[in-house]
């Protein structure tokens, strides 16, 4: 084989969290023109970190890989060229490592080799390491979601963690929901009188606020995880905005027919479905502008978005339900 060497020392300065970081220049080289035969020969007595890939370069310019699979079932003198992927998964240097894996997995690559501006192969990431990526953003989305970790470094330790610091990375978002169930407690004491003269309103108040945090929940998961591999939340308002109405049109008209068999109270059931469609489609908004707001304030979007979007939704919620039935309960 005539690929020249890529010495390690030659990429770029690792920066944590990108591309770079993960990728290794430790793999089998080749050129278009080498066979099959002579690149399996080469490989013999080489160690390599990951050789999955066969990394096809011309020069220092990427041309495409070969997959390990592909180069032992090819007869010995095939070209290289001809078994390569000319549109191999690539990444910039700069990349976060979580769009890597994940641009990855959509290009249904086992690596993902590492360009910069001039085409020029840096490193390749192997199917190790992008596992190994996904599993940690993984549990890293899982414990920002909660509200109760923000340092991802730290997510996989929070299990093990000591009382002290259990108590310290939940009770301030805990204490935020206390504040809001004050709150709450105040909105639902000024439709006292209301609540007095038909208590069958109270029936509906947990239905409301649990449907509203659900659907929530759903689109604060799809926009915090699509912030988090690069996919801005312009692209999915559209769609999201509608479907948070078709739910919750779906849901106030699943509910009525229930509603009027068991309870009766036709003023009280109309307004528990109205203030579910309000409630489900201001609960979309919510859980797409605070992830927003949160990126664009400088903090992770994940971090505390679920308890703090809990607290205003189920406000919105109460507020919503108590004030359409204050119109139409006489």
């Amino acid at each position: 084989m005539t690929a020249p060497p890529i010495d390690a020392d030659d990429l770029p300065e690792r920066i944590a969290d990108t591309a770079a970081q993960h990728a290794t220049a430790s793999v089998p080289l080749a050129t278009p023109q080498d066979t099959a035969g002579a690149v399996r020969r080469a490989l013999e007595g080489n160690r390599y970190e990951s050789a999955a890939d066969i990394v096809v370069v011309d020069g220092e310019r990427l041309v495409g890989l070969v997959a390990i699979e592909a180069l032992l079932a090819a007869p010995g003198d095939v070209r290289m060229a001809e078994l390569l992927d000319g549109e191999p998964a690539i990444v910039a240097p700069g990349v976060h490592r979580e769009v890597a894996a994940w641009r990855a997995v959509r290009h249904g690559a086992g690596s993902i080799a590492v360009v910069d501006a001039g085409g020029r192969f840096r490193g390749l990431v192997p199917p190790r390491r992008l596992l190994e990526v996904l599993l940690e953003e993984h549990d890293e989305d899982l414990s920002r979601l909660g509200g109760f970790l923000h340092d991802a470094g730290v997510a996989r330790a929070a299990s093990e963690e000591p009382l002290r610091r259990r108590l310290w990375h939940r009770l301030p978002w805990l204490l935020l929901g206390l504040v809001g169930a004050v709150f709450a407690a105040e909105i639902v004491s000024a439709f006292e009188a209301e609540l007095a003269a038909n208590v069958t309103l109270a029936f509906f108040v947990p239905g409301v606020v649990y449907i509203a945090d659900a659907v929530g929940t759903q689109t604060e998961t799809l926009v915090v995880r699509g912030l988090s591999i690069g996919v801005p939340v312009r692209r999915i308002v559209r769609r999201e905005l509608l479907t948070g109405v078709c739910v919750g049109a779906v849901l106030a008209a699943a509910f009525v027919p229930v509603g009027l068999l068991r309870w009766g109270h036709p003023d009280v059931i109309e307004a528990a479905a109205i203030a579910l469609f309000a409630a489900c489609s201001v609960a979309t908004v919510v859980a797409m502008a605070l992830p927003w707001l949160l990126q664009r304030l400088g903090t992770d979007p994940a971090f505390g978005s679920g308890p703090l979007a809990t607290v205003i939704q189920d406000l919105l919620s109460i507020t919503i339900y108590l004030g359409v039935a204050a119109v139409l309960v006489g």
